[in-house]
């Protein structure tokens, strides 16, 4: 279904992002990846033939626009996205919580989801339809202490990838989230370096396990490539939002 589509990976150098991108390519997929670690993303691009890279901040409309006018330059037209690119945040409850740690988190996680969309969909428009997955996480439909701002741009995501469906549907566009639970990224291992707490955090999955960076970029390629689905949220999380 994917055979020599084109797709844009935001955040597609590293963890999560480089799983997705190695994936695509396995489907047969041309892939655009995107991110703002440059070094890296050249280093991902050169283990994926036929991708290239594109080095942009997706808080910065501006850059997300030039990116995708170049995209389509490039390989000629745009049929899909993933919306992948973000960060952690601070762990504090919401009174510890800085300006400049709320500011970050949503302008990379929310707003940077918004300016993606808004300048993927005229692309995706002129080329007769595609498909989107915007990356959300288990953090976009249950809270977790200490994590406000991270929290709170992840319920966004899910909220705002509902909207593109029924704002794009009649343009044949399909979005829709995915929602990991904890997946061992280099981001996610800076931000818990302890491995008891990881062990911690895979006995409180019912699968008694992580899930990994393959798992969920196997559901990514099936929703850009099925049919059907959209203004969807799935949970990729070995089933601890079940609880």
């Amino acid at each position: 279904m994917l055979k020599d589509k084109v797709i844009l990976v935001t955040g597609g150098a590293m963890g999560l992002g480089e799983a997705i991108v190695q994936r695509l390519a396995q489907a047969g997929a041309r892939v655009a990846i995107v991110d703002a670690n440059g070094e890296a993303a050249a280093r991902t691009t050169a283990s994926v033939p036929g991708s290239r890279s594109y080095v942009a901040d997706v808080a910065q409309s501006a850059d997300m626009e030039r990116v995708c006018e170049a995209v389509v330059a490039d390989f000629g037209g745009l049929d899909g996205a993933v919306n992948n690119a973000g960060v952690g945040g601070q762990f504090s409850p919401i009174t510890a919580c800085t300006t400049e740690n709320w500011d970050r988190t949503i302008s990379i996680n929310l707003t940077g989801v918004f300016n993606s969309l808004k300048a993927q969909l005229p692309h995706l428009i002129a080329r007769g339809g595609g498909a989107i997955v915007n990356m959300a996480s288990v953090a976009g439909v249950a809270a977790e202490e200490a994590l406000p701002a991270y929290i709170a741009s992840k319920h966004g995501v899910i909220g705002l990838t509902k909207s593109c469906a029924l704002d794009y549907g009649a343009h044949g566009i399909r979005c829709n989230a995915v929602c990991p639970s904890f997946v061992k990224t280099p981001m996610t291992l800076a931000g818990i370096p302890d491995p008891a707490i990881w062990d911690q955090i895979a006995a409180s999955h019912p699968l008694r396990r992580l899930v990994t960076a393959e798992e969920v970029a196997e559901t990514v390629v099936f929703l850009l490539g099925t049919g059907g689905i959209t203004g969807a949220t799935y949970m990729v999380d070995g089933g601890i939002t079940a609880r």
